[in-house]
């Protein structure tokens, strides 16, 4: 009995999808003059009804059964051009509905059979989605359908009572932003609100010197960020630029931290890596950049986009939904300009693109690859959530910009926790950051010239005009290239046009939000103090006395590595002497051993520079044109937050390092492991007792 009443409901779900599909046509044809169900002649309106009923039964066929197979037969278009190419697909399909109707009664145009096969799709993906609402069976399927045909059918669902964990990241969230969005009366962020209240802790730690996605990721998926000193660096040995989010660059860092680790990674044992800029060793990668150039079956870095744009719905959502942000974001933008808040950055150029691109394609497209990995019942899952961050830098942590983002990834993880009860197996979700945002104005918009300026004008060299900008360190910059099939920049640095006579004499100076990196690539090695001192007699002290600065990490012959401060002052890190007052005072206590741990790594710059911070706000200046940043030290980009659940042992106290992190999480995977639910239902989340 129950098997006909659910093949019952199941028929009725279909004919009334089919009923508004129909309706939805004969709407269009009466809004669009383009498009037609009647003869030249004209039909009565029962004919014309039975004429969208045809067509949008024929359509609705060929979406079922063409299109996954033309989806498939397009894997080497480049992922965006994908989400464009599928209204084409999408109308072209219609138009071969309208021509399978007797007597040609159906005509559009092809302009026009975009838009009614849009629009169509959007109306019955609505409809199933609002009779699925009491239908748990019928929920779990249009979660499926969310999570892209591909997804869902990629791997068998295994039903067991040991739970599995899903390690989500919303990247760039503070410990302090956290908790002001999930407190009062109407939290920002409801659902990480009741959370907390009810099954879950809220844990802070603190980040590394270098407080960015590329050293905090690959340590807590890989083990180990030993010699990560920024986002981007450069090495003497090769003459070449890492930068983080670059797939050649992002895959050798994780191919160093295996090689130190010896160990493939967090998601080794059946794990899916979503979004992030490393796979964790994971079997299943989805917009990964580390495996961007990989064609292999499960390690596709683009897969994610193919499963999910496999319903031509998603698509035209999801356009809307980008031309909505862009919108958005233009008029954000000229509201700060007219209002003059301050400070402000430029929001100009692709900007926009990318902030639509971060807030909506990946956030959207990594949501639903999680949601397919819970539903097949995969053991471990980490995604990246990478919107917060990117608006941050533009518009600043605190702006309301930020906090409608916000608004946006607590519906995500909703989505998620819905999926989890229809899931084959208990859930435990862990929510983290992986270093948080500070605010300030930019190191140029105050002091009227960049970190790099300063160094040439402290060598004594000549400012080149206009000055040469450093491309902004997000992550969602990599992922756009990555999903546009563009190329990668040059990974070696350019000299100035009046530095090519003398081709590797000047330093090359990069930046990591408000911590800059300055190397002498003419010096093999670390350069000492003493030999920065022969070649630029008055670098150091021009940097070390910038109101702008708060202390420079070198190299002293005599003393070890060295934190240099205006007015002569020195912290001796080796021996944790200080002369005058102490440089890294205003940066906490923790500040002294991770400036010593990074002083260690075989690639640190010769002169390693942290900006100023402001004792009574945070503020730091970036050497980025960013004013939210994170990178260095100063303010709330140090603290990060770690959400657990009750069910699993409390963190360790006093979490210090992405490094401390990963050792965390390997441990909650190992207790999920031996601690199974007899006796629950396979598809409920686990409950603390």
């Amino acid at each position: 009995m129950t098997t006909w009443r659910n093949a019952g409901a199941a028929l009725l779900r279909v004919l009334a999808v089919w009923a508004v599909s129909t309706l939805t046509m004969v709407l269009l044809a009466l809004a669009l003059p383009g498009f037609h169900l009647q003869s030249a002649d004209g039909d009565s309106f029962t004919r014309i009804g039975i004429t969208a009923a045809l067509g949008a039964g024929c359509f609705g066929l060929l979406n079922a059964l063409v299109w996954p197979w033309l989806v498939r037969a397009m894997l080497l278009v480049p992922a965006l051009a994908l989400g464009l190419l599928v209204f084409l697909l999408n109308g072209s399909l219609l138009w071969l509905a309208l021509s399978a109707i007797p007597d040609g009664r159906g005509t559009a145009g092809p302009s026009t059979a975009v838009v009614v096969a849009a629009v169509m799709s959007v109306a019955a993906s609505a409809t199933s989605t609002f009779l699925a609402v009491r239908d748990p069976d019928a929920q779990a399927r249009r979660l499926r359908r969310m999570a892209g045909r591909r997804a869902a059918r990629s791997g068998t669902a295994r039903h067991t009572d040991t739970p599995g964990i899903v390690f989500l990241q919303l990247d760039g969230i503070g410990h302090r932003r956290l908790c002001a969005a999930i407190e009062g009366e109407r939290p920002q962020m409801p659902a990480l609100a009741a959370l907390l209240g009810t099954s879950h802790r809220l844990t802070p730690w603190h980040t590394d010197w270098s407080s960015q996605t590329g050293a905090a990721q690959l340590a807590i998926l890989h083990g180990s960020n030993e010699d990560v000193p920024a986002f981007r660096w450069y090495e003497k040995d090769t003459g070449e630029v890492i930068v983080s989010n670059r797939p050649s660059s992002a895959a050798e860092l994780q191919r160093r931290a295996v090689e130190r680790t010896g160990s493939a990674g967090l998601l080794a044992q059946d794990g899916a890596s979503r979004g992030n800029l490393f796979t964790g060793g994971a079997g299943q990668a989805a917009l990964v950049l580390s495996v961007a150039a990989r064609r292999g079956r499960g390690q596709r870095s683009r897969a994610g986009y193919f499963a999910y744009f496999s319903d031509p719905a998603h698509a035209a959502r999801t356009a809307a939904s980008f031309l909505a942000e862009l919108v958005r974001e233009i008029a954000q933008a000229l509201r700060a300009r007219f209002t003059g808040t301050g400070p402000r950055v430029s929001r100009g150029g692709l900007y926009p693109f990318i902030r639509a691109f971060a807030t909506v394609v990946q956030r959207d497209v990594v949501t639903a690859a999680v949601i397919g990995d819970v539903l097949n019942g995969r053991t471990s899952v980490y995604a990246d959530l990478v919107a917060y961050d990117e608006v941050a830098h533009h518009s600043g942590p605190d702006s309301r910009d930020t906090r409608q983002v916000l608004a946006r990834l607590d519906r995500c993880v909703a989505t998620i926790l819905r999926a989890v009860e229809h899931a084959p197996r208990p859930y435990h979700l862990v929510l983290l950051s992986d270093h948080g945002q500070s605010h300030g104005e930019t190191f140029e918009a105050a002091y009227g010239h960049t970190l790099e300026e300063l160094v040439r004008i402290g060598c004594g060299r000549p400012v080149p005009r206009p000055p040469r900008r450093q491309e902004t360190g997000a992550e969602a910059r990599g992922a756009a290239r990555v999903a546009l099939h563009r190329p990668e920049r040059p990974a070696r640095p350019r000299p100035a046009e009046d530095d090519r006579q003398e081709r590797g004499r000047a330093p090359v100076v990069l930046a990591s939000g408000n911590l800059g990196l300055i190397s002498l690539p003419d010096v093999p090695g670390r350069a000492g103090r003493l030999t920065i001192e022969r070649r630029c007699p008055a670098l150091l002290r021009t940097l070390a006395e910038h109101p702008g600065i708060g202390f420079l990490l070198v190299h002293d012959e005599r003393h070890g590595p060295v934190a240099l401060g205006a007015g002569g002052a020195e912290h001796r890190l080796a021996t944790g002497e200080i002369v005058g007052h102490d440089p890294l005072a205003p940066f906490g206590p923790r500040a002294a051993a991770a400036v010593r741990r990074t002083a260690g790594f075989a690639h640190a710059a010769d002169i390693m520079v942290n900006s100023s911070v402001d004792k009574d706000t945070g503020d730091v200046h970036a050497f980025e044109d960013q004013i939210g940043c994170h990178g260095g030290l100063g303010g709330e980009q140090s603290r990060a937050f770690l959400m657990s659940p009750l069910a699993l042992s409390a963190p360790a106290p006093g979490l210090v390092g992405a490094e401390a992190v990963h050792r965390e999480l390997l441990r909650w995977q190992r207790e999920a492991t031996l601690r199974p639910t007899p006796g629950q239902p396979a598809h409920a989340p686990s409950r603390p007792r």
